[in-house]
């Protein structure tokens, strides 16, 4: 009833957003929502079964998505629950904390630009 509920606000609030699911080996092992606008990017969601947590695929999804947001020139945002251990991993992947409630906190990883000026 919680992931149906969630399913219902997401569709409402996000309604551009793309929806894929993770697979491995064929099998779906988690999610990854993505909203594209021109200069910001959203990450909805992203979720792993358990049993697939932990093993670095997270983080690969994630860097691919940092690479592919940061060829267009647009800043990634997320929030993520003050609980979740995942605020580790963004901060490894240099989001930076950009606001905080009693639940969640928001956070953005900006282009870089190199020095000829274009961003990466």
């Amino acid at each position: 009833m919680q992931f149906n509920v969630q399913q219902q606000w997401y569709a409402a609030t996000y309604s551009t957003a793309e929806s894929q699911i993770i697979e491995q080996d064929d099998k779906p092992i988690g999610r990854i929502i993505v909203q594209r606008g021109r200069d910001i990017w959203r990450l909805i969601d992203i979720s792993l079964l358990p049993e697939h947590r932990g093993h670095g695929i997270g983080g690969e999804l994630i860097r691919a998505l940092i690479k592919e947001c940061g060829a267009f020139g647009a800043v990634l945002q997320l929030q993520v629950l003050n609980t979740n251990p995942a605020q580790r991993l963004y901060n490894r992947l240099g989001f930076i904390k950009t606001g905080e409630d009693q639940i969640y906190t928001q956070m953005e990883l900006r282009p870089q630009k190199t020095q000829s000026g274009s961003t990466q």
